[in-house]
């Protein structure tokens, strides 16, 4: 009998790691979409040049959109796979869950603003950006009040 919680992906540690890396460095970029980093002088500090960069924060940005992307898929995969014989998603985890696709979604929708072909009325823009925004936003409290409260996203059948 079970008694403590499942870890990620078969206690891969490493994954929780990544994808805590993975989230600061998609935070970061996307918050140097807005252009914030040249306007207070974060850019000025010695090494940041490149975050007053629009492009290469966004190119950063959609290679962890892609890792983040990636490492979702692998864990549903194991999770369907694998892991559900040995534990079952916390109220938290669905939370996460739901903050997770609507961060998801909107990301999609503003990669399709970016393509050349593609027009949105400015109504629209404005919404998924500020979705997006927001979204993430939500994300990033709801995961600091989950590891307050030690909540975690998976509990052991057994518990």
């Amino acid at each position: 009998m079970k008694s403590h919680s499942y870890e990620l992906t078969a206690g891969k540690k490493w994954l929780k790691k990544f994808y805590i890396l993975l989230f600061t460095v998609m935070a970061f970029t996307g918050f140097g979409q807005m252009p914030i980093f040249k306007r207070y002088y974060i850019a000025d500090i010695p090494g940041m040049g490149w975050t007053a960069d629009f492009y290469v924060t966004h190119y950063i940005h959609y290679i962890g959109a892609i890792l983040l992307l990636g490492l979702v898929a692998y864990c549903i995969l194991d999770y369907f796979f694998s892991g559900r014989r040995e534990f079952s998603l916390t109220g938290s985890a669905y939370v996460r869950i739901l903050l997770l696709g609507g961060i998801v979604i909107t990301g999609i929708f503003r990669v399709l603003k970016n393509l050349p072909d593609v027009v949105f009325s400015p109504g629209f823009t404005l919404f998924i950006d500020i979705s997006h925004l927001g979204f993430m936003m939500f994300y990033l409290f709801a995961a600091l009040l989950f590891l307050i409260i030690k909540s975690g996203w998976t509990r052991g059948i057994d518990d």
